[in-house]
């Protein structure tokens, strides 16, 4: 009777006495939370491997978030004027860039506006002239005066004639400015082809995406009405509340990772902008808001629900495993250690105690060293395997 391997290294060791195959070593030499796997079982399972590692531990703090709009990002944007909705040019998700317009308001306000403008402009233009002539008679009075050809008094009404002509042209350049920018302020910055002299023109203040349009062509607004909503590209972010206990662990720009049911395979990321200064006094939570990052500005929408996960700071170095490498086995919470015997796979189940977790890795604090291989995709069939092998194999004589 041969005696049988107590551990993982033992079994290393005759399956390398044996050549090293699992044609070489007889299934009868595996022993029981082991496996001997041939290099076809491995290509076949896909397995990969990962160390035992030392690394800083971060807690993770989990809780059901929903995606929001930034409303720092996010501007309504309301009628100029008092007026018809001639045109809205714009739908909930276009995408605008600055100075588009994206409303038009019938509203003789705006024709009134240009008339002031141009008379404006005119009263300057004359204003600038008779500042032109009044100078030049200042001017003359002077070489008069220098003549003795004119009094002094004369010379000073010039003067004063001068300055008031300057004071006038002033005015009336503040008048035209004036004019100018209220024009402005009802039809915006930008080509005005196409649209109508009596519309004032919305038009968007910042590149961005339409998120909400309030209005319809025909209605007829006030000043001030809500016309449609734009959002900055990057306005979008998770939110989500998570107990007073995790505040240790939030910081500006720590990871939050969650997922959404649109895209069950895939894991979106968000940095911590935001952190409420106060926990609420009937749930005990604190709310958070982090900024997506990455794709999901562009696939996610507002409102969606996720599934979150804010990793903490970075604390104490700990020993730790892929979070998919831990399996429960009989009861016992277990990792599959694996080493290469040449083409194929040596591995174990070998209890371990478990400290806190994330969706990503596991804290260990026994059973493993630091430098050990475990499975980790393929960790379950590993495991499946060795279970195959004890109920089949265990007890038999070799």
């Amino acid at each position: 009777m041969i005696a049988r391997p107590t551990s993982l290294f033992a079994l290393v060791a005759f399956a390398a006495a044996c050549g090293g195959t699992e044609e070489a070593a007889p299934e009868a030499a595996v022993v029981a939370d082991t496996a001997l796997l041939s290099a076809q079982a491995v290509q076949i399972g896909a397995f990969t491997l990962a160390g035992v590692t030392e690394s800083e531990w971060r807690d993770a703090w989990h809780a059901p978030a929903r995606l929001t709009l930034d409303p720092a990002s996010t501007q309504p944007l309301g009628s100029v004027v008092e007026g018809r909705v001639l045109e809205l040019r714009v739908f909930p998700g276009d995408r605008v860039s600055e100075g588009q317009p994206l409303a038009l308001i019938h509203s003789h306000e705006v024709m009134d506006a240009r008339q002031r403008l141009i008379a404006s402009r005119g009263a300057a233009r004359a204003a600038d002239s008779a500042a032109a002539v009044a100078g030049n008679a200042a001017a003359r009075a002077e070489r008069l005066l220098a003549a003795k050809a004119m009094s002094a008094s004369e010379v000073e009404r010039a003067r004063a004639n001068a300055v008031a002509a300057v004071a006038a042209r002033e005015a009336a350049d503040a008048e035209a400015l004036r004019a100018e920018g209220f024009l402005e302020h009802l039809i915006g910055h930008g080509s005005m082809d196409g649209i109508d002299a009596h519309a004032a023109v919305l038009r968007a203040p910042f590149a961005g995406v339409v998120t909400g349009r309030h209005a319809q062509p025909g209605q007829v607004v006030l000043i001030g009405q809500p016309l449609v909503t734009v959002a900055r590209e990057s306005a979008l972010g998770v939110q989500l509340h998570l107990p007073e206990e995790a505040i240790a662990s939030i910081a500006p720009d720590v990871l939050v990772r969650f997922r959404v049911p649109a895209y069950r395979d895939r894991t979106f990321e968000a940095r911590v902008a935001r952190i409420a200064p106060v926990v609420d006094s009937v749930s005990r939570a604190v709310e958070v808001w982090a900024r997506v990052i990455g794709d999901g500005q562009r696939v996610l929408r507002a409102e969606m629900t996720a599934d979150a996960e804010l990793i903490g700071a970075r604390g104490a170095k700990v020993l730790t495993v892929p979070a998919a490498a831990v399996q429960m086995n009989d009861g016992d919470t277990v990792v599959v250690l694996a080493s290469r015997v040449g083409e194929g796979l040596l591995i174990e189940a070998r209890p371990v105690r478990i400290g806190r977790r994330t969706s990503v890795l596991a804290e260990v604090l026994g059973g493993v060293a630091r430098g050990d291989s475990v499975l980790d995709r393929g960790a379950a069939i590993g495991k499946a395997e060795i279970a195959k092998r004890r109920s089949g194999g265990e007890g038999a004589d070799h």
